[in-house]
C-alpha cells in the first residue's frame, strides 16, 4: 500500500499515525492541485485531497478512515475495537466539531491563508475561534485531570486526531499555556517520535514560510 501525503494538518496526522503504527506502507509526497496533477490522483479521491492510501485496485481517503484501517491491518489497540471504542468515537466527534475546529479557525486566519497568499488575517474569525478555543480548552483540560490520555491508559487515535493542529501552534499562536493539563497531555504527545517528527527521513519538502515568522511550521 502506499500513503499520499503532504506536511498540511490531516496529511501530516495520516503519517503520524501510520510511523506510529509500524504499518507495512510506502509514503509518497504528493500536490493533487498542482498544474497537470489532478487526473492522476482523481481516481483515487475526487475530492483531490490528501492523504490517500492506495492500493491495487483500490485506495481510502479520509484520515479517520486511513488510521481505522491501518490500525486493524497491525492488529492495534490505537484505534480502540473493545469496549472503550465508543469512548474513543465520542472523543473523535467531540474535538473535530469542538476543540480541533477552534484550532482549525484560528490556524487558517494566522497560518494557512498567511502561508498560501490567499488572503488577509479575517480577525473576526480569529476572535470567534479563539472563543471557542476557551470554551472548548476548559472542557478537555478538566476531562484531563484524572488521565494521561484520553482513553484508557495508553494513548490512541483520538489523541492524535485532537491535537492535529497543534504542531502548527508556533502559525496559531493559541495560548495552550493557560490549560496546564492541555499542556501536559500535550507534552506527552511530542514524546513520542512518529507524532513530534512524523517526516523524519520521507521525502518532503518543507511547508512554505508564515511570513514574519522564524522556521516552518509542521517540521
Amino acid at each position: 500500500m502506499k500513503l499520499y501525503f503532504s506536511r498540511n494538518p490531516n496529511p501530516r496526522l495520516a503519517v503520524a499515525v501510520a510511523r506510529h503504527l509500524n504499518a507495512k506502507v510506502e509514503f509518497e509526497f504528493a500536490s493533487p492541485f498542482a498544474p497537470g496533477q489532478a487526473e492522476r490522483y482523481r481516481p483515487l479521491n475526487p475530492n483531490l485531497s490528501l492523504p490517500i492510501l492506495a492500493w491495487l485496485g483500490g485506495s481510502l481517503w479520509e484520515a479517520d478512515a486511513i488510521a481505522c484501517r491501518l490500525s486493524r491491518d497491525m492488529h492495534s489497540d490505537f484505534w480502540r475495537n473493545s469496549d472503550d471504542e465508543p469512548e474513543m468515537i465520542r472523543w473523535l466527534s467531540w474535538g473535530k466539531e469542538n476543540f480541533a475546529r477552534a484550532c482549525d479557525m484560528v490556524h487558517f486566519e494566522r497560518g494557512t491563508k498567511q502561508r498560501y497568499h490567499i488572503g488577509p488575517i479575517d480577525h473576526d474569525l480569529v476572535e470567534e475561534g479563539l472563543k471557542l478555543f476557551h470554551t472548548t480548552a476548559a472542557i478537555l483540560d478538566a476531562a484531563l485531570a484524572d488521565r494521561q490520555w484520553l482513553v484508557g491508559n495508553s494513548v490512541s487515535y483520538a489523541d492524535f486526531r485532537m491535537a492535529t493542529f497543534l504542531p502548527f501552534n508556533d502559525a496559531a499562536g493559541l495560548p495552550l499555556g493557560d490549560y496546564p493539563r492541555i499542556a501536559s497531555w500535550y507534552r506527552r504527545l511530542e514524546a513520542i517520535d512518529a507524532w513530534r517528527d512524523p517526516f523524519d527521513g520521507l521525502d518532503a519538502p518543507a511547508l512554505p514560510a508564515v511570513p514574519g515568522q522564524v522556521g516552518v511550521s509542521g517540521r
